[in-house]
């Protein structure tokens, strides 16, 4: 008997040439010229008259063996794809990760929906953000937030001073130079908070996606690999349609 898996890797293939099968026969039926034929013979007036050839011309297209064609062409893609869906109904396979069963008895439509799922969940949490590696962090019992140790910072403030460049005389005023000068005024307390992830978190979950992604693979596999029973409904629908 033959698997699912062998059904699935024909399916394309059948699909493929029973869509051309169709569109050639389509063409070929809405070429009204090669569907149709004559035949013409010419008798003169009298005796004397001037003597013609006959003249015809086949018909090349068969409507009707164009129908029984793509019957025989469509028939082979109703079987595949119906002996690919009623196996589909029983094709089942658990997913197992370390032992633990996570999905029992999955079918296969399901186990294809979780890999989109999971590729799809696997990209958001590579994404996630993670703590700034430069920074020590730790969590806050207070907020649920993760939080830096305080850090003490000065506050200066500058403040002119003057430099006597030279002292005055008789004639002459000193000359004064004003510069500043940074202050200590006081001192920030500074306490940085994060909603972000550590990066060991994140490479956990994204280790147990992946351990999930190759379980379901691996019971996808398993799944196809059931065997099927051929089915044949092609010759009945087509019996009634074109018969």
């Amino acid at each position: 008997m033959a698997k699912l898996n062998q059904i699935i890797a024909v399916e394309k293939g059948v699909k493929s040439k029973s869509y051309q099968d169709i569109t050639a026969a389509h063409q070929r039926v809405q070429k009204v010229a090669l569907l149709a034929g004559i035949s013409r013979t010419y008798q003169p007036k009298d005796e004397e008259g001037e003597q013609l050839p006959p003249e015809s011309t086949r018909v090349q297209v068969m409507a009707e063996d164009v129908l029984r064609e793509m019957s025989e062409s469509l028939t082979r893609l109703f079987d595949v794809t119906a002996t690919k869906d009623w196996a589909n109904c029983s094709a089942r396979a658990d997913v197992v990760v370390d032992g633990r069963t996570v999905v029992p008895q999955a079918p296969v439509s399901y186990l294809l929906f979780l890999e989109k799922q999971l590729t799809d969940l696997h990209t958001f949490v590579k994404k996630l953000p993670v703590l700034d590696a430069a920074e020590s962090w730790s969590p806050d019992p207070s907020t649920d937030w993760w939080k830096t140790d305080p850090v003490r910072t000065i506050r200066t403030k500058k403040v002119p001073r003057n430099h006597v460049k030279a002292e005055a005389t008789d004639k002459h005023p000193a000359q004064v130079e004003v510069y500043y000068e940074d202050v200590p005024i006081g001192y920030w307390t500074t306490v940085k908070f994060s909603g972000a992830l550590p990066a060991r978190r994140v490479n956990e979950l994204l280790g147990r996606v992946e351990k999930l992604q190759h379980a379901v693979k691996f019971a996808r596999e398993e799944a196809n690999g059931t065997e099927v029973t051929d089915q044949r409904v092609g010759d009945a629908v087509f019996g009634y349609l074109f018969g």
